[in-house]
């Protein structure tokens, strides 16, 4: 699909994106403007597209400027920055953004830049000292997209960096010769050359979970970096085209960005959400199919239950702890830590206190509040 044809009208594919990315930035910028020593904070979209799309929806620099000027903090503090490689699409960002109500009281001019992404703006953004940025890359394909320019974009306090991950052209490019200087870029050299021996012996489930298995693992540097995938089924087809890949060195985003994908998960498996948005046509053909993201993305609830007891026998914690603890790298959420204890409780696995008899009761169950503590029997 040309960029011609994807903002001709907006997908839903789309729109769950800009869904995730919008609430995200609505979060993150409530929490780091109050911790930023200068005051500022700022968002970056390195492919931004016109704005726009042909049926008059916004796409995310309107949506994202427009939260700016209707915010009495935002409108002072926000500094944007968006940039396309098509001379035509970015005065068309422009044009779109000077006929918008109210740009003009917003504190800080965006910036609109026309220039091709490589390595060259990878290492000017390594080399600056960033105010807290949210940074935004949604490639056509894989061109422009590096570890090296995540890295980047993340190394600075209150720095997160969400990517749209086009799995079919990586999936294609991964054995292709003419484009191996993008993979190596994007996975690490030693790793894309492992990568491309051991995939020539899988299936595509099985490709697809070590493909993108590896690229957390590259994001991670050796678990400095916390890593959350959001996957998107074909609306054609039935498997992956699509990842919405969220990275960032604090728990606290992590934590804020996994309940966001959850709730804009299309299914959930014994009350934990796939982290995947399956098109209405599809979903009745996927309730038996597993949905691979990482590897510990598909534990239900009561094999989390049991890794708990077993892990934490004789011990005492409260409801908070257990989570901090244990949540990276699982696809739960704290709601789905608290059911899985109160299913414990309710088997007599765990003492609780207070008792849940001494707990209120919400929507029909009983609490289980963060500081409420959790005695795992021997």
């Amino acid at each position: 699909m040309s960029d011609i044809d994807f903002f001709s009208v907006q997908r839903e594919q789309s729109r769950i994106k800009t869904n995730l990315l919008t609430k995200y930035f609505d979060v993150w910028a409530k929490i780091i403007r109050p911790r930023s020593r200068s005051g500022k904070i700022a968002y970056i979209d390195l492919f931004s597209g016109p704005g726009k799309f042909n049926d008059g929806s916004k796409s995310t620099p309107l949506l994202i400027l427009e939260k700016a000027i209707n915010d009495e903090n935002l409108k002072n503090s926000l500094v944007t920055v968006f940039n396309d490689a098509s001379t035509d699409t970015s005065k068309q960002l422009m044009q779109n953004i000077n006929n918008m109500q109210g740009i003009d009281i917003l504190k800080y001019k965006p910036q609109v830049l026309n220039t091709e992404v490589g390595d060259e703006i990878a290492t000017i953004f390594s080399e600056k000292n960033l105010i807290p940025t949210l940074a935004f890359i949604d490639p056509w394909g894989y061109k422009g997209l590096t570890i090296k320019l995540i890295n980047a974009l993340i190394k600075d306090f209150g720095s997160d960096c969400i990517f749209f991950f086009n799995y079919n052209r990586i999936n294609m490019g991964i054995n292709n010769p003419i484009v191996v200087q993008h993979m190596d870029a994007l996975f690490g050299e030693e790793r894309a050359n492992k990568m491309r021996e051991k995939i020539k012996n899988l299936n595509s489930e099985e490709k697809e979970a070590y493909i993108v298995n590896e690229l957390a693992e590259a994001l991670s540097v050796n678990h400095s970096n916390l890593v959350l995938p959001f996957r998107f089924i074909d609306e054609k087809k039935n498997k992956a085209s699509h990842y919405l890949i969220f990275v960032s060195k604090h728990k606290l985003g992590y934590t804020i960005m996994k309940e966001i994908m959850a709730n804009e998960s299309s299914i959930k498996e014994d009350g934990v959400a796939t982290f995947s948005y399956i098109p209405v046509k599809h979903l009745e053909r996927h309730q038996n199919i597993q949905l691979s993201l990482l590897i510990q993305y598909e534990r239900p609830l009561d094999s989390l239950g049991k890794e708990l007891m077993n892990k934490y026998k004789g011990k005492t914690l409260t409801v908070k702890e257990i989570f901090d603890v244990n949540q990276i790298g699982t696809p739960f959420t704290s709601s789905d830590f608290k059911e899985a204890l109160r299913r414990l409780e309710d088997e007599g696995y765990i003492i609780t206190d207070p008792p849940a008899s001494k707990r209120p009761m919400r929507n029909g169950v009983k609490t289980m509040g963060d500081k409420v503590k959790i005695s795992f029997l021997r």
